[in-house]
């Protein structure tokens, strides 16, 4: 494990570390503001552009090497973050005010997502092979031997998030996904933990020299002011971004703006309503309370699957529902934020929800106190939610929730309807209300990339089948997902072959099928060769 004098602050570009000018990024304390004593180099322009050329660079070589080959490389990157030691998390600590707990077991998230992806690589349905054989003898025209698969975009530029150090950033779900499909990265670190994204990089750099992977394959720089030079880059060929709307819609804009636009996955802005139906508000409206109190400050309300609007039907269970939640509210403890700028983030968001007529304070302490955030709760009229106000469409990121009651099940559906693009929506049930949750379930379905039953929407699983995406604003593109095995997607497309000569063909549309893979073949489903007239 590097030791603290290691830390030089350079950028890693091709296998190398390079920095010109002064070290003036400095890494902070985040529950005091104060300096660690480690500055860092902001790349120039200049070293911008080597980033992305050095992964451009390796680009062929990489996503020619095998599924198996790219794996390994996965799996040894996964074994270098679990060799992290107590230096790395004392730093992880100091930058980001998270405990111990928090930070160890995201970093079992972040390495057992990389093997997650090896699994996927392993296991070959990423190659999604498509052969339709040729039919010479069709009239009035034959049919050509036609074999579709994926391959690699390109080299990705993925933008590091502040809420997640490890699982979000360096070696996080982004990277994972952009070298499990053959795409060099180029990340740009997040100023709020600079040290944990050292500390990270040097170990994917192990991994990579260990396992005899090109340099270049991954690149990391500093900087604030670099992201769209990064985007603007020839050579990138894919964004992804976790972070604010106006950041991430800014990135989008600029690659729709590039002479050769390119695809934007940012994750963006979700206020994950959560919806109380009468029958479960009746049965558990106290245990509801406590939980979801628990769920919208945990982690000082930094996740992006925070549930921040709470929706209720009139009536005295849900006064007295409001009523629970407003005493633990002002119950609950402040808590240190990631870093001044999300901090300053959410006072401001706070200032505006007080300032608005239509919004009343209800509960949470108002007393502003250094590098602390206080959980705070506050009721909007409904009309506020059926005519769309922005207020109730974009996150305020940290430990706040809105209530909303509306009149009945009618004005309930019409608040749904006004909804923007959500990542999660939430639905808390009794099997009495069954009946007329369906058709609300039907209609979150198509404003929200997760739709949950009876949990709570801030625990997101790494696994084939989550979604963690979902309709504009919540992410750019709502086809893709930032968690689990169909995060791969977002850095593939399909290519054709046709007339292919046999030798030339790779070895997933080979008629002996050498990788064992499941294919579609002339529209059947099948692991077994084939047999092309093309082939002889």
């Amino acid at each position: 494990m590097s030791n603290a004098h290691t830390i030089s602050g350079q950028q890693f570009i091709g296998g190398q570390r390079r920095a010109s000018g002064e070290a003036e990024l400095v890494s902070l304390h985040a529950d005091n503001g104060q300096p660690t004593g480690h500055r860092f180099f902001s790349a120039s322009i200049v070293e911008t552009a080597a980033a992305a050329d050095a992964a451009a660079q390796a680009f062929t070589a990489y996503s020619q090497l095998s599924a198996e080959r790219r794996a390994d490389f996965l799996e040894a990157i996964a074994g270098q973050l679990d060799a992290l030691d107590e230096e790395f998390f004392t730093f992880a600590m100091q930058e980001t005010a998270l405990p111990l707990a928090r930070l160890t077991g995201e970093r079992a998230r972040t390495s057992g997502q990389m093997r997650l992806f090896a699994t996927l690589l392993r296991r070959g349905d990423v190659h999604a092979v498509r052969i339709d054989s040729a039919l010479p003898q069709r009239t009035p025209l034959p049919r050509p031997d036609l074999r579709q698969y994926r391959t690699a975009l390109g080299p990705v530029a993925v933008f590091g998030a502040s809420n997640f150090p490890l699982a979000f950033s360096t070696a996080g779900g982004d990277t994972a996904a952009a070298l499990a499909a053959g795409c060099p990265v180029v990340f740009k670190a997040h100023g709020g933990h600079m040290i944990t994204a050292e500390l990270t990089a040097q170990a994917i750099e192990r991994a990579r020299e260990q396992q005899q992977i090109p340099a270049g394959v991954f690149n990391m720089i500093y900087g604030e002011r670099i992201g769209a030079e990064l985007v603007q880059h020839p050579a990138i060929q894919a964004v992804g971004f976790t972070g604010s709307l106006r950041g991430g819609r800014a990135l989008f804009d600029l690659a729709m703006r590039r002479p050769h636009p390119i695809p934007v996955f940012a994750e963006m802005s979700s206020i994950n309503p959560l919806i109380i139906m009468p029958q479960a508000l009746a049965q558990r409206g106290q245990q509801i309370a406590r939980d979801l109190v628990a769920s919208f400050t945990l982690g000082c309300g930094q996740f992006c699957t925070k549930p921040g609007l709470i929706i209720g039907q009139r009536g005295e269970a849900f006064s007295q529902f409001i009523r629970e939640l407003t005493e633990r509210v002002n119950a609950a403890a402040p808590q240190p934020m990631l870093n001044a700028g999300t901090l300053a983030h959410y006072r401001s968001g706070l200032a505006a929800l007080d300032q608005h007529q239509g919004i009343r304070h209800l509960a949470g302490d108002p007393e502003v106190r250094p590098h602390l955030a206080a959980p705070q709760l506050y009721q909007a009229d409904s009309h506020l939610l059926l005519s769309g106000d922005p207020l109730l469409q974009e996150e305020v990121f940290g430990p706040v929730a809105i209530v909303v009651t509306v009149e009945n099940h009618q004005q309930l559906t019409a608040a749904l309807e006004s909804l923007q693009g959500q990542l999660t929506a939430t639905l808390l049930t009794d099997p009495d209300d069954l009946a007329d949750a369906a058709p609300l379930a039907q209609l979150l379905t198509r404003k929200a990339g997760r739709v949950l039953f009876n949990g709570y929407p801030t625990g997101v699983e790494v696994c084939d089948a989550m979604v963690h995406g979902g309709p504009y604003p919540a992410t750019s593109d709502a086809r893709g997902t930032s968690v689990g095995t169909l995060a791969i997607e977002r850095f593939l497309r399909p290519v054709c072959l046709q007339n292919y000569p046999a030798a030339l063909l790779p070895p997933p549309l080979q008629d002996s099928n050498p990788l064992g893979l499941l294919r579609l073949v002339n529209g059947i489903y099948t692991r077994d060769p084939i047999h092309s007239p093309t082939s002889n």
